[in-house]
């Protein structure tokens, strides 16, 4: 039975990774989950320059998931180098780095910092606000996604995964244009704007108002999202949004994905990747399926 994946000409051992944001780089989890056993460990979005983040509260709890309004506090690119880089290459695990940032000039710095350090790929987040723009997302606009794209592929030294907002009218249109500028992959979904209100104190639970909603509630679209983009496009898809568990991880894979992504699944039961890796093998085992590069795109 063969787990392994290739991305753009890297080889995952198998197609299970962490979401970004909610996985750190790994070292909070070390106690609890075998890194080894990853497929890769994405990181925790980094930044030219430190972010202090959103004020609190900026978490809580909603029905089928969680909403966030973090705001990618990060302690920036050196930090990240220095310490985390080191960390995470004390395992045998993939590395990808995502990357944030305010213009297409912090993006494509924080690239070439990264040109010489010992990490895989790179995954970019795309729903950062565009200071110059009125700060729309890179993600919410073709133009500024194709642009900011083509700018990274020029000078990364690590393939390129773009990773797309969900909060846009056409996520196909999104992904043709990634592509048509050069990405190399995708991930998505990323997370879903909400809100929430706290009707005894009648104000906002949030001090952002909004957030980024994630967990099972938001499973189905990220379906849905995943197949229209895997239909739209020829490069690899990493799927993410409400995996809990194996049947999730492997309906994404059906529907296009090439990987899969566990985020607001950590939170609640650290566990979730290592049951999502071991599920993912009793399914091949059980339904006579040699390679796991069968099952993608399998349901059209």
């Amino acid at each position: 039975m063969n787990t392994q994946i290739n991305i753009a000409g890297v080889t995952f051992k198998n197609p299970v990774t962490t979401a970004s944001g909610t996985f750190g780089s790994g070292m909070e989890y070390a106690d609890f989950v075998d890194l080894n056993r990853l497929g890769a460990v994405t990181t925790k979005g980094v930044s030219l320059t430190p972010w202090e983040g959103n004020p609190t509260p900026r978490v809580t709890e909603v029905y089928g998931g969680m909403l966030n309004a973090i705001g990618l506090q990060n302690p920036g690119i050196e930090v990240f180098c220095e310490r985390d880089v080191p960390f995470l290459k004390k395992f045998d695990t993939r590395i990808i780095v995502n990357v944030c940032g305010k213009t297409v000039e912090e993006y494509v710095a924080v690239a070439e910092r990264l040109i010489d350090e010992p990490v895989d790929m790179l995954e970019i987040n795309v729903s950062c606000p565009n200071v110059r723009e009125g700060a729309i997302a890179f993600g919410q606009d073709p133009g500024a996604l194709a642009n900011v794209t083509r700018e990274i592929k020029a000078k990364a030294a690590q393939p390129v995964i773009m990773k797309l907002s969900p909060n846009v009218t056409d996520i196909a249109e999104m992904a043709r244009a990634a592509e048509s500028a050069g990405a190399d992959g995708l991930s998505l979904i990323n997370t879903i704007t909400g809100m929430k209100i706290d009707v005894e104190r009648q104000r906002f639970v949030l001090a952002n108002r909004t957030g980024g909603m994630s967990g099972p509630a938001i499973h189905p679209i990220a379906v849905r999202m995943v197949h229209q983009a895997a239909n739209a496009v020829n490069i690899p898809i990493i799927g993410m949004g409400g995996v809990a568990g194996a049947e999730d991880a492997i309906e994404l894979m059906l529907a296009g994905a090439s990987m899969v992504a566990v985020g607001a699944m950590n939170f609640v039961e650290p566990g979730t990747t290592m049951r999502v890796i071991d599920g993912i093998e009793e399914y091949m085992l059980r339904k006579g399926i040699e390679n796991v590069t069968e099952l993608i795109g399998l349901v059209k």
